[in-house]
């Protein structure tokens, strides 16, 4: 899905307007709870929950959940290094 937005002027100045804009929806939809921490975390292309956790951080975020969704990509991202830790081992 695609969505455009209309900037003024003067945002369209700043240095990168479109992730700031992201970012701007990316908070205030974790802050209020309709986006888990893993959906946040896609929408804004971090790798890693640790990545998101700075971001958290940094911008001094309240509020979010933890939720089924989060649980879920855990258990994968578990699964996922304990398959490469034996495949590694295997060698």
């Amino acid at each position: 899905m695609q969505i455009t937005v209309q900037l003024s002027d003067d945002i369209a100045k700043h240095e990168n307007p479109c992730r700031e804009a992201l970012e701007a929806l990316v908070i205030a939809g974790y802050a209020s709870g309709d986006l888990s921490s893993y959906e946040a975390r896609m929408l804004l292309g971090f790798e890693s929950r640790f990545q998101f956790d700075a971001f958290v951080k940094e911008h001094q975020i309240e509020g979010g959940s933890y939720g089924l969704a989060d649980y879920e990509q855990d258990l994968r991202n578990i699964a996922d290094m304990e398959k490469k830790r034996r495949e590694k081992r295997s060698a």
